[in-house]
């Protein structure tokens, strides 16, 4: 067996350390090749050829070529379909085997059969790793022996189960296949353009994932519990896009996380895995409602509601806030995440599907898993998602949250002068008060684009349709 040569395919584990499918080639073949492919098949349907994450990936890239060129290795990148370029990669190189860590997004799960398909009339065998996730497939079911849909029993039984070995360090010594010097392709010669990860303070690879965890790991982590709703304040850890691309071990992160007995945290990582789990096992969820009764209720056909989200233009200053945060960053602080996403359902009364689409497209950090979760979870529809008639105020969330209104003032810069008093609501002040300011509600910054409390009454009547009954 170890004079046979192996092939891993990296696609959203970008490293070369506690790496599940790199620890099972080097362990059970003789000489390891490395490959990457930009696939068409998602690249050519993304909006823009300026695209953050596109030019994430590269210099993710160009840093883990680099890292596996230091073991004696290198990367082999390729540009086209992968669903061709793998098994043709594989036959050339005349490997045995071609190892991936597993994917659970339905488009991925289709692609990977087509491969496992191609390989197998070469005689190539594939296998793919757990590595993204600490438990997946059959490892965390109900007592009755079905996937789980409700997150506290999930993370109690994920727990009970959890031992030292399921987020042990993927590592093996073996021999990494040199291959000739060549360059990663530029963006360019993928199509696209450099975006701005600079500006907006994004370091890609395993070095930049490094740098946040080591900051949040020292300063941060044991407070995460108590500084995470406060999107003023440093509290978060900053790594879903690393996670996203793999540029950190997800079990480096629960190691550390138990350790440092820091719980919050670690519920988060849970979280997580529950909703590669939901997806994974409930894949309609892409399209549809996880309870399927939700997808009779009626949306509101309101274009010029969803373009004012989408801009920040609602005149709520928290939804603003956020939104404008999205808009140039790229990323929105996951309390916010949740608040503009109650608004868009609850208060605009606009189909989740919308919302979701919008942060798909303008997320660095897009995980279809997560984004899916997460937008279900605040238009009640999704598994262990908020009560339909829990409706978040976006005045009482920005107050709670935002008390001084500093992340306010700092995306929406028109509001500065406004006082503390009305930060949260602007519309309060007497007329005379906004002229002396300088900022005229409808005239500086948009009036409120609905009455919450209206807003809420509708949204009641709405999801009437779904209104359990004993």
């Amino acid at each position: 067996m170890h004079q046979e040569k192996a092939l891993v395919w990296f696609r959203r584990d970008l490293r070369d350390h506690d790496h599940a499918a790199l620890a099972a080639a080097l362990a059970e073949a003789g000489s390891v090749y490395c490959a990457f492919v930009f696939d068409r098949e998602i690249l050519d349907a993304l909006p823009t050829r300026c695209d953050r994450r596109v030019h994430f990936i590269r210099e993710s890239l160009v840093e883990l070529d680099a890292a596996l060129r230091a073991r004696g290795g290198g990367l082999i990148v390729c540009h086209g379909r992968a669903m061709k370029e793998i098994p043709a990669l594989a036959r050339e190189l005349g490997v045995t085997a071609v190892y991936a860590n597993r994917d659970y997004e339905p488009a991925a799960k289709r692609r990977d059969a087509d491969v496992v398909a191609a390989l197998a009339e070469s005689g190539i065998a594939f296998a793919d790793l757990k590595d993204q996730a600490i438990f997946d497939g059959d490892e965390v079911l109900t007592q009755a022996g079905k996937p789980f849909s409700v997150f506290t029993p999930y993370k109690n039984a994920w727990l009970k189960r959890l031992t030292a070995a399921d987020h042990a360090v993927a590592s093996a010594d073996g021999h990494l296949a040199a291959i000739p010097p060549a360059s990663i392709p530029t963006l360019a010669e993928i199509g696209f353009v450099e975006s701005d990860l600079q500006t907006v303070g994004i370091l890609p690879g395993m070095s930049g994932a490094r740098q946040l965890w080591d900051e949040f790991r020292a300063g941060r982590l044991e407070r995460y519990g108590a500084l995470r709703d406060f999107p003023a304040i440093k509290g978060v850890s900053y790594l879903s896009v690393h996670l996203r691309f793999g540029t950190i071990s997800i079990r480096e992160l629960v190691r550390t996380a138990l350790a440092s007995e820091a719980a919050t945290w670690l519920n988060e990582l849970i979280w997580r895995d529950f909703y590669f789990m939901i997806l994974d096992r409930f894949p309609q969820v892409v399209t549809a409602a996880f309870k399927p009764e939700y997808d009779t209720i009626r949306w509101d056909d309101w274009p010029e509601g969803l373009a004012a989200w989408q801009q920040g233009r609602t005149g709520y200053p928290l939804v603003d806030a956020a939104m404008r945060q999205l808009n140039f960053s790229g990323w929105m602080h996951n309390r916010l995440r949740m608040v503009v996403a109650s608004f868009l359902c609850k208060d605009l009364g606009v189909d989740w599907r919308l919302g979701e689409r919008y942060f798909a497209d303008q997320l660095n950090d897009f995980d279809l898993s997560a984004n899916n979760g997460g937008w279900q979870w605040a238009a009640s529809s999704g598994c262990d998602a908020q009560p339909y008639f829990r409706i978040f105020n976006p005045v009482t969330q920005s107050e709670n949250f935002d008390p001084e209104g500093r992340f306010i003032r700092r995306y929406v810069p028109e509001l500065a002068r406004v006082p503390d008093k009305y930060i949260h609501a602007p519309w309060r002040m007497g007329r005379l008060e906004q002229e002396a300011l300088g900022i005229v509600i409808g005239r500086d910054y948009p009036a409120p684009i609905v009455d919450h409390a209206a807003a809420r009454e509708r949204t009641l009547a709405r999801y009437a349709v779904v209104k359990r009954r004993d």
